[in-house]
């Protein structure tokens, strides 16, 4: 079953602090590529992340977002600064002395003043949370197989009927072969009659020159190699590992062969069908860069 190297994932998971959100997006690279953005204080656990990604995730530009929301109750906490409160409790009462002034500071006043009540973040510590990011990671990239999954059977599909049309194209060139020496011959001798004008023909020697164009329009070979690249390929499309660089490097020995074929070819036939065989195994060669 292939997949393809494209798609997009996000996982969840909640702490007593915070929440976890993984989102992870990944597009074709030739090799396995994984970059990933940490909040600052987990960027001890990055190494983590990349081991579980690249242990599920085996080819592809990846990139990987986490993002780290805390809690209102962990986010902060209060805390008195008596010494401050205490400075301005005693300004306030010189101040009250030097006007005469009722002394009686009430506490909440002096608690709205700039500095008393400090916020103070709580410390995280990143080890403890390790299992729910990476709990939220393996949800990112359940969600990413789903759709490279889901992207790779539309894969699958679309290159097995571009092949089979390959495949039948190939069949007709090599059905055409044969007829083509055949032709070649009639063609042959009749400009020759046309040339001798009545003069005896050498009847050997135009079975030579047939024998020569025989010789290099014979494509056998190049049909056999390609109906077995086709073969390997399917095999390929039924595996349940990654094949990309696989399926990249048959498409590279077909298109030899069939270059091979259009340069023995001397027929408009055959060096029509060739082109459309090119035409669609560069539209395969296309599909084939998704596949991981």
């Amino acid at each position: 079953m292939l997949k393809s190297m494209t798609g997009y994932g996000k996982g969840e998971a909640s702490t007593p602090h915070g929440s976890f959100i993984v989102e992870i997006r990944s597009v074709n690279h030739r090799y396995g590529e994984i970059s990933v953005r940490l909040p600052r204080t987990f960027y001890a656990l990055e190494n983590d992340v990349k081991r579980l990604a690249s242990a599920l995730l085996k080819r592809g530009k990846i990139d990987i977002s986490v993002q780290w929301d805390e809690t209102t109750a962990a986010n902060a906490m209060p805390q008195l600064d008596m010494a401050v409160a205490r400075g301005y409790f005693e300004a306030y009462a010189r101040l009250a002395k030097e006007l005469n002034l009722p002394q009686d500071a009430a506490p909440s006043y002096l608690m709205s003043l700039k500095g008393v009540m400090k916020e103070m973040a709580v410390s995280v510590d990143e080890t403890e949370l390790q299992p729910q990011l990476l709990t939220a990671v393996q949800g990112a990239v359940a969600a990413l197989e789903g759709m490279r999954n889901r992207e790779g059977e539309a894969l699958s599909a679309d290159l097995k009927a571009r092949r089979k049309q390959i495949a039948e194209w190939s069949a007709q060139i090599g059905a055409r072969t044969p007829q083509m020496v055949i032709e070649y011959r009639q063609k042959l001798k009749a400009r020759l009659d046309q040339l001798l004008d009545g003069v005896e023909m050498d009847e050997n020697r135009l079975s030579q020159e047939v024998a020569l164009l025989a010789d290099r329009c014979d494509i056998t070979e190049e049909l056999v190699r390609l109906a077995s690249h086709f073969n390997q390929f399917d095999e390929a499309l039924c595996s349940t590992e990654p094949v990309g660089r696989k399926l990249d490097f048959l498409m590279q020995e077909m298109n030899r062969e069939v270059n091979t074929i259009g340069s023995k070819s001397n027929d408009a036939g055959i060096t029509s069908l060739v082109i459309q065989i090119k035409a669609e195994m560069e539209k395969m060669r296309e599909q084939v860069q998704n596949v991981e």
